[in-house]
């Protein structure tokens, strides 16, 4: 079997997404965003993580142009690469695990904190990074942009790389929207979103107007398709698996953290001046709280 078949399915997927009706743009997504699982799944549990019916998935199949759907996954069985991440367990885990229900509860969050961080550090393809990079310091304004739980790691990314990058701008401002404040940027100019699912409306939007503007965007993400309404220029992926209710941020962190990394040493000296400034502005301003020696 051809072993690039898997990534011409997924490409073709890909720009057929806009095109599909619902229930089809569901299973595409889901295929897009889980390749493994696909693979690995039978049907009717693939059409149950998808949220769709197995029929649906038969129509996938004949909308791709192959005569089946066990020949729409094969490609997908034969370069299967478990999505589950190998993480040595340390001796300290099975202790926790020791301590009752919470300790069990607390190993299990752990574990999967350190997974989804390796598995987010392996998507980070080189070649994409240096990309983003190159087009974040060149640009002439930079906007970042996000909003409730997402809101924190915007923050951080702004807080911490203004100093590599000043003409980072973190939107909306003044209790405004993400959308006022783009009004007056376009071409030459870069937005940063971040979100993941269920995916903000806010964000979605600001997204949608800022590539109408011929804005570039990069997206932080849990998946290459946010919406078949817009298609980012870069798609920095990050895995959220969780152990509680919520999306976990650990890998989206280490994803930011490697970013920052990387714009900190090919800011160059400008951007260690920047670094210095800060910190010398700190200090004359008290900013941090030293204890006072005793008499």
């Amino acid at each position: 079997m051809d072993p690039t078949l898997k990534n011409r399915l997924l490409v073709h997927l890909k720009e057929a997404i806009p095109e599909l009706p619902r229930g089809l743009r569901a299973v595409a997504k889901y295929i897009i965003d889980h390749p493994s699982d696909f693979g690995l799944d039978p049907i009717r549990e693939t059409a149950r993580k998808a949220g769709v019916s197995t029929y649906t998935l038969i129509r996938l199949a004949e909308k791709m142009g192959v005569n089946s759907y066990d020949e729409l996954r094969e490609p997908f069985r034969q370069s299967l690469v478990s999505a589950a991440v190998s993480v040595d367990q340390p001796l300290w885990i099975d202790g926790l695990r020791e301590k009752g229900e919470a300790g069990r509860t607390q190993a299990d969050a752990a574990l999967n904190s350190m997974a989804i961080v390796q598995r987010s550090l392996e998507l980070l393809d080189y070649e994409r990074m240096q990309r983003v990079v190159t087009l974040l310091l060149g640009a002439k304004d930079v906007y970042l942009t996000a909003v409730r739980a997402s809101y924190s790691m915007a923050f951080y990314l702004h807080y911490v790389g203004r100093m590599a990058l000043p003409s980072l701008q973190l939107i909306p401002r003044h209790m405004a929207s993400a959308i006022d404040d783009l009004h007056m940027a376009g071409e030459g100019d870069v937005m940063i979103a971040i979100t993941l699912t269920p995916y903000s409306r806010e964000t979605v939007e600001a997204c949608q107007f800022a590539q109408r503007k011929g804005i570039k965007l990069v997206l932080i993400s849990d998946s290459e398709i946010v919406s078949p309404e817009f298609s980012a220029d870069e798609t920095l992926l990050a895995s959220v698996l969780s152990t509680h209710h919520f999306g976990c941020y650990t890998g989206m962190m280490a994803v930011i953290e490697t970013l920052l990394a990387m714009l900190v040493e090919q800011g160059g000296e400008d951007a260690q001046k920047r670094i210095t400034s800060y910190e010398e502005l700190r200090k004359e301003t008290n900013a941090y709280w030293v204890a006072q020696k005793k008499h």
